[in-house]
């Protein structure tokens, strides 16, 4: 009898993996492959184990620059590729495509997807450190990500012509798949409820709680508006990454509270239900995001999408049409856009109903798992 294939997900976070990547994880289980789970561990492993996953508990330091700690990440990836062998590694965020590149060079024959969610920090950061990091970073792509039998996923066309374009990987081993997707069904178009009693409008970000989200410049607009008359409920849903020096404070988030100039809900699971009681979604990240996960969910749930024209985040909206970009932390334009919906209902419920139609086209969880099983059947085909 023929041993079945295997695949071995390596990422940082068992949180992040059940959040972004369990509908392909649960695809692949049904293919017929033995799924491997490399990660941090903490409140999902038994989640993942009950899927008939193996769980493989790592400690990474998701920001540390340590070169010491680097290596010996890379070593302990470099020794469960060894042990394991799996017929496929699929490489999670940038971190764990590096790190875990570097080791399946040193011990592998076996494809290798490298699923890069956005590029992050850093390539947007500026200056002198900011400079030299992304020289760095394109350097280490340029060199590990060109091997034989390896793919490189992108959520968005932005990251697929840097990688092509500046950093020079070969067109075709670079495969643009747009975002996790989202589950329709869960996520489902609803109209929106009348705004409350007191006239106000709810204005809702729904993200992990990072300076680079566009937090505190969603707040400023907030305020603003108020300040203009207009009535707004600024609704923030999330909680600050500890593991993240870009987190914003916990005592910054509940000062905002105090002063009346948000709602915080932190975590939540309910997150349609947050969707159904909005009536505008906000991101105004400037961050080189993959596809924001939140903006998926709140389009699919008929709101209107005011965000940045960054990389990711302008693949869910289309100006004017399903809501507006704005330039990154212009808190001018931020505003202006947020108080057109705020006074014209009608204008976002049009764009809500728009927005519901680009995630039917292209966008849902169903098309993402199955580019993903595709590139495994290519990659496994010439083995």
């Amino acid at each position: 009898m023929q041993a079945r294939p295997s695949i071995l997900f390596l990422v940082t976070e068992d949180w992040y993996f059940c959040l972004h990547r369990l509908p392909i994880a649960r695809a692949a289980r049904d293919a017929g492959y033995r799924v491997y789970v490399a990660t941090r561990t903490r409140d999902h492993a038994p989640l993942l184990e009950s899927e008939g996953f193996t769980v493989l508990a790592m400690d990474w330091r998701r920001e540390s620059r340590n070169p010491l700690r680097a290596f010996k990440e890379i070593a302990r990836i470099a020794g469960i590729y060894r042990r394991y062998h799996p017929d496929i590694v699929h490489h999670i965020a940038l971190k764990p495509s590096l790190y875990g590149s570097v080791a399946a060079m040193l011990t592998l024959h076996s494809p290798v997807v490298n699923n890069l969610a956005g590029l992050g920090q850093g390539f947007t950061e500026k200056g002198m450190v900011g400079g030299t990091v992304s020289r760095v970073l394109s350097g280490a792509i340029r060199w590990l990500f060109r091997r034989n039998n390896t793919c490189t996923i992108v959520e968005n066309a932005d990251d697929r012509d840097f990688l092509v374009d500046d950093i020079g990987l070969p067109a075709g081993s670079v495969v643009l798949i747009r975002g996790i997707g989202v589950d329709e069904k869960r996520f489902s178009y609803s109209e929106e409820l009348p705004v409350a009693e007191d006239g106000e409008t709810t204005i809702t970000l729904v993200s992990r709680l990072l300076w680079p989200k566009g937090v505190a410049e969603l707040v400023e607009a907030g305020q603003r508006l108020k300040a203009r008359g207009c009535p707004v409920r600024i609704q923030i849903v999330g909680m600050p990454d500890q593991s993240s020096r870009r987190a914003v404070p916990r005592e910054i988030l509940e000062k905002w509270v105090l002063a009346g100039d948000i709602e915080w809900l932190g975590q939540r699971d309910d997150i349609p239900e947050i969707w159904r009681q909005s009536h505008i979604a906000a991101l105004p990240s400037y961050y080189r995001e993959g596809i924001p996960r939140s903006l998926l969910e709140a389009a699919s749930c008929g709101r209107a999408v005011v965000t940045t024209d960054m990389p990711g985040c302008r693949e869910v909206v289309e100006h004017s049409v399903t809501g507006f970009l704005v330039p990154p932390r212009n808190i001018d334009a931020l505003v202006e856009a947020l108080e057109r919906l705020v006074r014209d209902p009608e204008l976002r419920r049009r764009m809500g109903r728009q927005g519901r139609k680009l995630i039917e086209t292209d966008l849902t969880e169903e098309h993402v798992v199955e580019q993903t099983m595709a590139v495994y059947r290519k990659l496994m085909s010439v083995k």
